[in-house]
């Protein structure tokens, strides 16, 4: 089954989200339909996941542009201009079941697009995302339903980081958000670092499909 990529540019995040739910509907009746992962930048956006604990938007009121309660987990974050989203829309059936996996994979694509650029991201226990030191480079949101992923990861890739100062990213306070271009005092594209992450994403999509034996979570 293939892995269909797409660089949508930078458009509203209402337009990202139609996309998303289109394939997901797609998917849903036609269980050959393939796994897509979308590319892409937003205008300056917050949004938030489904949880009745709203304190990481420190009121909302005072926000400087729209705000979207989305069917993802986590807490407040930004997206606007100079960050990568990627939006894979993946049946989890065939990759295991495994929600906690997928969110693993993800880290790891992230992580190994950043070495190529001689920057070194991890992973920081308890904290899905991806770090350089103390600082998040990487953040990772999902949404599931019936086994198809939706949304995906927002990467720092150039571009002005202050908006995050209005809410508490991600819930985790006074954390350090850093960008591909803070951390090397270089130049990047969002739609070169865009390529570099579908070449990746096409081979290691084989990874998440080869399924462990363990038994699947509920989701």
């Amino acid at each position: 089954m293939p892995l269909h990529v797409r660089w949508l540019g930078r458009i509203e995040f209402a337009d990202g989200l139609a996309v998303q739910e289109e394939i997901v509907a797609k998917k849903r009746e036609d269980p050959s339909y393939p796994d897509e992962l979308l590319l892409l930048e937003h205008e300056p956006v917050y949004t938030i996941g489904r949880t009745p604990d709203q304190s990481s938007l420190l009121g909302a009121a005072h926000l400087p542009h729209p705000l979207f309660a989305i069917n993802r987990g986590g807490q407040a974050t930004y997206h606007g201009p100079g960050q990568l989203m990627g939006y894979p829309i993946i049946d989890l059936r065939r990759c295991g079941q495994d929600l906690h996996r997928y969110l693993r994979w993800l880290e790891q694509l992230l992580i190994e697009m950043l070495a190529q650029y001689e920057i070194a991201a991890t992973r920081r226990a308890s904290l899905t995302g991806v770090w350089v030191d103390d600082r998040k480079i990487g953040s990772i949101g999902v949404g599931v339903r019936y086994w198809i992923t939706m949304h995906g990861f927002a990467l720092n890739v150039c571009g002005d980081l202050s908006p995050f100062n209005q809410i508490v990213p991600c819930g985790i306070n006074n954390v350090a958000m850093t960008s591909m271009e803070r951390e090397t005092g270089r130049a990047f594209s969002v739609a070169g670092v865009a390529a570099s992450l579908e070449k990746l994403a096409l081979n290691r999509i084989g990874g998440l499909r080869t399924a462990p034996e363990t038994e699947p979570i509920s989701v």
